[in-house]
């Protein structure tokens, strides 16, 4: 064990010099220039500063230690594994605005059109029916707009109150940045704003349960991890899983809103059309015809092209990442309580995990490898509570809506009475 203990530390050095998001962010006046080239009539493909970043001798330093790791012990698999992630990650880096930055993204993050060989359906299919379901529940109606009317201070100031009671054995810190490209981000020592936004009271719940009580939690479990400290890491190949756990928590808390879960299931499909060949002005129209203002409908389109081409072909396949997430991680845990191994649940936080490192390294749990969760989310703390939900919605959707509308409501008992033979 002496030898993997001593692997694991190596990761976490390497590991930690590989910094994708940093490195293929926009900067915010590419958003300026764009929007008023559009407003203008005259929209222009952006033109970001496409350069590679080498990373040579980490991909050296990696592609040494995956020769020495010992893969025939789960530790050392899971090691592996998590190595030749942040390998393809940095060759990734490597290639930005090539071919094999899709390549290398589509390893890691996914493609929409995978079809597993357990499953019928793709990720964009599951997104293109999300969509429709979504259009058929909400109907002609209008949805009311949702108030973005709190300055990022005065949020940031909610958020604290909210996770002060979680985080009490470690300082958290919520902090604002003028230059975030996305709304928030986490890691295990503070939530970053941007501190231009307004956000809305929805967003508290979301941000609290998918930033904080997922992101930062568990890499804060995993910090706290007395021996295998790759596990607060996050490498690369753990992104499906998080994002994936992430809204689950959403979904499962009542966080999630109508809007928040086409605009996840959009960006799958947007990657797809990007994929296949549509531009970065292409994909902008598609988030603007589907109701994105046009800040919000760039901020989308700029999240598939970074790191890729924006004539089209070549993009960063990440936002297709929390759809079949959530798809894999609801899975995942309909089957773990289906087969009576609750106990598994908590491992989903013991540090930056996939669902298949779960079920590896479990045992390690028992032997004190691995050390049990510090933080847990409220609504995971009782596996018989997640599982009433599911297998009520489980239940439900077995009902078909196609077969009645509200009046059929009310005529319902009208029929059984004149059919019964007892009425007046």
């Amino acid at each position: 064990m002496a030898p993997l203990l001593e692997y694991d530390r190596e990761l976490v050095s390497i590991g930690r010099r590989i910094r994708v998001l940093k490195a293929i962010d926009w900067p915010l006046a590419l958003e300026e220039r764009f929007l008023d080239g559009w407003r203008r009539g005259q929209p222009e493909l952006p033109t970001p500063a496409a350069r590679a970043v080498l990373l040579n001798d980490e991909m050296v330093a990696l592609r040494t230690l995956m020769g020495r790791i010992d893969r025939g012990h789960p530790v050392g698999h899971w090691l592996f594994k998590s190595a030749w992630s942040y390998y393809v990650a940095a060759r990734m880096l490597a290639a930005i605005g090539t071919p094999e930055f899709s390549r290398c993204s589509t390893l890691l993050y996914g493609r929409p059109d995978t079809q597993y060989r357990s499953q019928d359906i793709t990720n964009v299919e599951s997104a293109q029916e999300m969509l429709a379901i979504t259009d058929e529940l909400v109907g002609n109606s209008k949805l009311p707009p949702v108030p973005f009317d709190i300055p990022a201070e005065a949020f940031a100031e909610m958020l604290r109150e909210r996770m002060g009671p979680m985080f009490c054995h470690d300082d958290v810190q919520v902090v604002l940045d003028p230059a975030l490209p996305s709304k928030a981000t986490a890691c295990s020592k503070r939530i970053t704003l941007r501190a231009t936004a307004m956000f809305s009271e929805r967003d508290l719940g979301q941000l609290t349960e998918h930033e904080a009580f997922i992101h930062t939690l568990t890499s804060l479990n995993g910090r706290h991890q007395p021996h295998l400290k790759a596990l607060g890491l996050g490498a690369p190949r753990t992104t499906r899983t998080q994002e994936g756990l992430a809204t689950f928590a959403e979904i499962i808390t009542g966080s999630i809103d109508i809007s928040r879960l086409r605009r996840i299931a959009l960006r799958v499909v947007m990657v797809k059309r990007a994929l296949d060949g549509a531009d970065f002005i292409d994909v902008f129209r598609g988030f603007l015809d589907a109701g994105q203002s046009e800040i919000e409908s760039y901020r989308s389109a700029a999240r598939i092209f970074r790191g890729g081409d924006v004539r089209g072909g070549i993009c960063f396949t990440k936002d297709g990442a929390y759809l079949e997430g959530v798809m894999i991680v609801n899975l995942f845990i309909r089957k773990v309580l289906q087969e009576g191994r609750g106990e598994l649940l908590p491992m989903l936080f013991v540090g930056r995990l996939t669902v298949s490192d779960v079920i590896t390294l479990a045992p390690f749990l028992e032997s004190g490898l691995i050390a049990r969760s510090v933080y847990l989310p409220p609504w995971a703390r009782d596996p018989q509570r997640v599982l009433s939900i599911m297998a009520f919605s489980a239940a439900a959707q077995r009902l078909r809506l196609d077969r009645l509308d509200l009046q059929r409501f009310a005529d319902y008992e009208d029929e059984v009475i004149a059919e019964s033979g007892l009425g007046a």
